[in-house]
């Protein structure tokens, strides 16, 4: 069955202007002209405009992907295993994208607050890593030591974690913030019996990813207050959350124990 010009367009969503582009620059010839000057495209044509538009997802130049198909060693049963094997290796990534996109409208939209690490789920390894040297370098700042440590540690704990217990911790930390917002509706103070239950709550879902001492425990406090990525995210809780959280996290510290 041959194709004219404007049905190929209509069935590849390729415009009739870019296909008449690609057949003056020879990437993509139509296997015959009519008598009236029209462009017929066939199988073998539509395979491989199937293949130029996989190669232009993956982002080649219109020269590379002539050079590539033209010359002798193209087979497209194996351009088309090494293309699936591409979209393969990055599904799990674009499939965390989408939930970050989803989460991050709902958080836009004031229906769902955000861990501000979650803004960054599903993103490359570089990112992951530049957030990460962010925290580094404001703990070396503060002069602690064994910062190497730490991190490990969290990575450590949190590579036995399922995907249970990842949505364990993030209800556990929905809870103790919305019962901190609560508090500070009622006028409570940092200090007062109840605040500092709902902190030792916090203590312990902290420890459930790292051991901070004590001192590092009220320290994390002046992060969430400095910090603009978390400064920002408790903002949106309430304008007062990180600095009374900090006040409350520097009591509740001051009642561990020096090894605690």
């Amino acid at each position: 069955m041959a194709y004219t010009v404007k049905k190929l367009a209509q069935l590849s969503d390729v415009s009739v202007r870019t296909l008449h582009w690609y057949d003056e620059v020879g990437l993509l010839h139509p296997a015959y002209y009519g008598a009236n000057g029209y462009r017929y495209y066939e199988e073998e044509q539509l395979l491989r405009l199937q293949q130029i538009l996989f190669y232009r997802e993956l982002d080649f130049p219109l020269d590379e992907i002539k050079r590539i198909l033209d010359g002798g060693e193209f087979d497209t049963v194996s351009a088309l295993n090494r293309h699936k094997k591409s979209l393969l290796k990055n599904l799990d990534r674009t499939e965390q994208l989408i939930e970050t996109i989803d989460k991050t409208l709902l958080h836009i939209r004031g229906k769902k607050i955000m861990e501000y690490q979650e803004l960054f789920t599903g993103f490359d390894a570089k990112t992951q890593k530049a957030y990460e040297n962010e925290l580094r370098g404001i703990l070396k700042e503060k002069n602690y030591e064994g910062i190497d440590e730490i991190f490990d540690e969290s990575k450590r704990r949190a590579s036995k974690w399922g995907k249970g217990d990842w949505e364990r911790m993030k209800r556990d930390g929905d809870a103790i913030h919305a019962d901190l917002l609560e508090a500070i509706k009622q006028g409570l103070k940092p200090s007062s019996t109840e605040v500092q239950k709902i902190v030792k709550r916090h203590h312990e879902w902290i420890n459930k990813c790292w051991t901070p001492t004590k001192e590092l425990y009220a320290d994390l406090g002046d992060l969430y207050v400095e910090h603009e990525g978390f400064n920002e995210y408790y903002q949106k809780i309430h304008p007062e959350m990180a600095t009374f959280l900090a006040a409350s996290m520097k009591i509740f510290a001051d009642s561990l124990k020096d090894n605690k």
